[in-house]
């Protein structure tokens, strides 16, 4: 029975030249090879043309690159393009290039499914299947850098992670794939450009601040009030707000970063004076600033976004103690491809 082979993403630069030492060939065709896999994002051998074909097909006989492949695009009116990504084991994630005037941004998923349980949240419906690894996150943002020349005759300028699963859940290959993203033997984007979305587990946002990241942070918030926070996310009660507070100070003082909390008006849910008021108290306790995000219906009657009115209230009181605050429009929302919208409706995720 022949041993199947090992993906060559899973070496890392100085393995790779030590495997051609051994192999009595020069150790800089191991950085080649890595230059190849990381700096262009190339999936097969034979395109790596700097080496000789003898090499190339000494590779392909040892190892494989167990790539990503953009199985399904749909493309909003609004220019917003949601893709169905095949992993290699057929498993189906979801990524979103969203344009506007002056960038295009990548929204990328860190795992199969969800591990939280968010009512709002169409991927929190879905199981939770397994974590990507870092190759497979990379392979969303190489993709989408493609998609957004090709398309926007651009490159990729932002990236989100707020796509499928919590990443701070995936923490390992979440902070692998960023690494690969922003290092010069990457694909060199700045960490500035890069945001992580989590919805808030404070041992872990303390972690990020001890690996000194230098990416920005942005906080699934919705409310300020901890039993309201537990109705909507339950898994809440194990994350007390005063400790993701407590979690967000310590971030802060580590990083010198404000934090951006993203937050979602619903009507009879959180459109009340007591939870403005309570959202202002707690911008209060760390720099931030806030996006009062559209809500995107995924089918559960029990949300609905709350009335305009409401939402200027919100920012009415942000702005009068000088908390910064935007409303941000959803875009895709047409194919299903806005914030909480992602839930692989037309494949199969098993």
């Amino acid at each position: 029975m022949t041993a199947a082979k090992k993906d060559i993403r899973a070496y890392s630069s100085e393995e790779l030249q030590e495997f051609f030492k051994v192999q009595g060939d020069k150790a800089f065709r191991g950085k080649q090879v890595y230059q190849w896999l990381w700096n262009k994002g190339i999936h097969q051998f034979d395109k790596m043309t700097n080496l000789s074909k003898e090499t190339r097909a000494f590779l392909d006989e040892h190892f494989t690159i167990n790539h990503i492949a953009v199985d399904q695009q749909q493309r909003s009116k609004d220019g917003t393009i949601k893709n169905a990504i095949q992993l290699f084991d057929g498993r189906v994630v979801e990524s979103v290039l969203i344009p506007v005037k002056d960038r295009t941004t990548a929204c990328v998923s860190s795992q199969v499914g969800c591990s939280l349980d968010c009512k709002f949240c169409a991927t929190a419906k879905l199981d939770r299947m397994r974590n990507l690894k870092i190759d497979e996150i990379f392979d969303q943002v190489v993709a989408i850098d493609h998609q957004s020349k090709a398309y926007f005759n651009r490159p990729l300028s932002n990236i989100v992670f707020m796509g499928m699963g919590e990443p701070l859940m995936n923490y390992n290959n979440v902070l692998g794939a960023i690494e690969k993203i922003t290092s010069p033997s990457g694909l060199g984007m700045s960490p500035k450009r890069i945001t992580l979305s989590t919805s808030g587990l404070p041992k872990l946002i303390k972690k990020m601040a001890d690996d000194g990241v230098q990416f920005n942070l942005a906080v699934s918030l919705h409310t300020a009030i901890q039993e309201t926070r537990e109705q909507i996310m339950p898994f809440a009660k194990n994350f007390p707000l005063l400790d993701l507070l407590d979690s967000l100070k310590y971030w802060h003082e580590k990083t010198g970063k404000i934090v951006t909390y993203e937050y979602v008006v619903w009507e009879g849910i959180n459109d009340n004076m007591e939870h403005i008021r309570a959202l202002v108290d707690f911008c209060k306790q760390v720099p931030s600033k806030v996006n009062l995000i559209e809500y995107n219906a995924i089918g559960e009657d029990a949300f609905r976004q709350a009335r305009p009115e409401i939402i200027n209230q919100y920012m009415e009181f942000l702005s009068a103690s000088h908390i910064t605050a935007t409303v941000r429009r959803s875009r895709g929302k047409d194919i299903d491809a806005a914030c909480g919208q992602l839930a692989n409706k037309n494949k199969q995720n098993t």
